[in-house]
């Protein structure tokens, strides 16, 4: 049944931010605000939500104050923390990726850097539960740039920094086609979260958290790309890219793929195709979208499964895998966006993300999704539900042009906390939501 729910859903998929929910103004001020009811894991909650947004010249900002009431009055899951409470700031922002310069502190929902080789599609708060503020940064003068990320600023986290310089334009070279674009990049990209590198270990009762007897300390990946644009116009462009990566203490792995764009009269496509040359104990883009659930895990017998455990159990064998990723825009009436990641063989690690949004103008209908699934062992299990995956969906209509009344179904995670509030894990939990949401632009 679940199977069967899941693949028409995501007949529908929609582009993923922030919790999976989009908003209906990507570029402009918006007020919106609702009231529904909210069954958590089949218990009951009144649910309030106001989300705010402005946006002028380059800045943007966004709250989310998301309240939920049961029997037991005000539900405090996701006020555990100071952090908690910051966090309904849900963004602050100058610019876009790939201006000339893009700064956003908060929620980060699909960080990716260079060629997405270590870091791809990140997402700093995967549980509506447990939110963070992180940072992310991207300066590009042309001539040389930088990008960063940095997941948890409450917390020891996720630290990545890329920069590249295009050395051809230091000189008279650069003003040659094709090669004078030449860029060449180098990664660093560490977790120092005290649970990141946890190899082995058991669940101590008594001082209710878990106990590691081996652990590598943090991990530390490093890696050196070049790209080389082949063509480029003012509709469309091809550039190609060679990657070398390095888990220190583990393994090393390369990418070559293609980046092709299209854009013309409303209509935008972006294709992605890679080919990862895999060593023993190396994982293509370690930090990924569900990594935050994956980094620490923890089975009901005490058991570790971690992200670490996952490296060290490729040290069996080398697998090498295929990467490919589309993301289609056509004037604005629909996006689809996803990619997928599958070694070699049939019981190999692969990684779904599928996304779309349908909201043609002029119709009252709304329907919004996303989907992400890690750890896919075989093709049959790519549409369950289960503590690898995290589903968004909402259908709706428009009664007015500021009303939304839509059903929303969200497969998502909940913390297990231990006595002194720090997570020990993450369990699924169902959500399912009936909405009615006022959406008001606000023009500056």
């Amino acid at each position: 049944m679940k199977k069967i729910l899941v693949f028409f859903v995501l007949l529908f998929a929609v582009q993923i931010q922030a919790q999976f929910e989009n908003d209906l103004y990507s570029d402009e001020g918006v007020l919106s605000g609702g009231l529904g009811m909210s069954w958590i894991d089949g218990q009951a909650n009144y649910t309030f939500r106001f989300r705010p947004e402005v946006a002028f010249g380059n800045f943007g900002a966004g709250l989310d104050l998301n309240l939920e009431f049961n029997s037991d009055g005000i539900r405090t899951e996701n006020f555990n923390t100071a952090s908690d409470y910051l966090a309904i700031i849900r963004y602050l922002r100058w610019g876009h990726k790939n201006d000339p310069l893009y700064i956003r502190v908060g929620a980060l929902d699909n960080s990716t850097l260079g060629y997405g080789n270590i870091m791809y599609l990140y997402n700093n708060s995967p549980s509506f539960d447990a939110r963070t503020i992180g940072l992310e940064v991207g300066l590009d003068m042309d001539l040389w740039g930088v990008e960063a990320v940095y997941g948890n600023f409450a917390d020891a986290g996720i630290l990545g920094a890329r920069g590249y310089v295009r050395p051809l334009k230091f000189t008279s070279a650069g003003d040659i086609p094709i090669i004078g674009n030449i860029e060449v990049g180098a990664t660093f990209t560490t977790d120092v979260d005290k649970k990141a590198g946890y190899l082995g270990g058991y669940y101590d009762v008594v001082k209710d958290d878990f106990i590691a007897t081996r652990d590598t300390g943090s991990i530390k990946i490093i890696s050196a790309d070049i790209g080389l644009p082949i063509f480029q116009t003012s509709v469309t462009s091809l550039e190609l890219y060679i990657t070398h990566t390095q888990i220190l203490d583990f393994g090393s792995g390369q990418a070559y793929g293609a980046l092709f764009n299209f854009d013309f009269t409303g209509v935008s496509l972006k294709v992605k195709l890679e080919r990862n040359i895999n060593g023993k104990q190396y994982i293509p883009a370690y930090f990924d979208a569900l990594y935050e659930i994956d980094r620490f895990r923890m089975d009901e017998n005490g058991d570790l499964s971690g992200k670490a455990k996952e490296l060290e159990i490729a040290a069996l064998d080398a697998v090498n895998g295929w990467n490919g990723g589309l993301f289609l825009d056509v004037m604005n009436l629909f996006r689809v966006s996803g990619s997928y990641q599958r070694l070699d063989g049939d019981n190999q690690n692969g990684t779904l993300y599928l996304g779309a949004e349908v909201n043609p103008m002029g119709t009252p209908m709304v329907v919004r999704a996303g989907y992400d699934k890690t750890g896919i062992t075989t093709e049959s299990e790519m549409f369950t539900l289960d503590d690898r995956s995290r589903l968004f969906v909402e259908a709706g209509y428009k009664p007015y042009p500021f009303m939304i009344v839509s059903l929303v179904y969200l497969w998502t995670f909940e913390p297990i906390r231990g006595v002194d509030e720090t997570i020990l894990g993450y369990e699924p939990q169902k959500r399912i939501e009936p909405r009615v949401t006022f959406v008001m632009p606000l023009n500056f």
